[in-house]
């Protein structure tokens, strides 16, 4: 009889360990369901974090390409600017152009009645709009 109670205690234990391996291996299923939850999230932020970096760094070489052209383009106005205080005095003064500028004077006649060139009418004009 003892040997009937021995085995029916093994059974028992047996049982025992079988339901808590069952337990465990249920309880180890659904952490692998919430692990693959977390990390969809996680693959999803990680994603749209390299989707904006891509974007900032697309907007940040525009930005240098752009500011390497301004460079580029007024590199030159020093010495424009120093030509252009070198000129005749006998020529009107852009001091004279601005001042017909912002009586409504337009390009064309600022280029016929100062002597300047187009581009430096049309920067005459700006000027004198920005200024008002």
């Amino acid at each position: 009889m003892a040997y009937w109670l021995a085995i029916a205690a093994l059974a028992a234990g047996v049982l025992g360990l079988g339901m808590l391996c069952l337990w465990l291996h249920m309880q180890l299923k659904q952490q692998r369901e919430l692990q693959a939850e977390r990390d969809s999230v996680r693959d999803q932020k990680l994603k749209e974090l390299q989707r904006r970096l891509d974007a900032y760094l697309t907007g940040s070489i525009r930005m240098g390409e752009e500011l390497q052209e301004l460079r580029r383009k007024l590199g030159a106005v020093p010495e424009r600017l120093q030509q252009l205080e070198q000129r005749d005095p006998m020529s009107l003064s852009f001091t004279h152009a601005a001042k017909l500028a912002g009586m409504g004077a337009s390009v064309d006649d600022l280029t016929q009645s100062c002597g300047l060139s187009r581009a430096e009418a049309e920067l005459v004009s700006k000027l004198q709009k920005a200024g008002h």
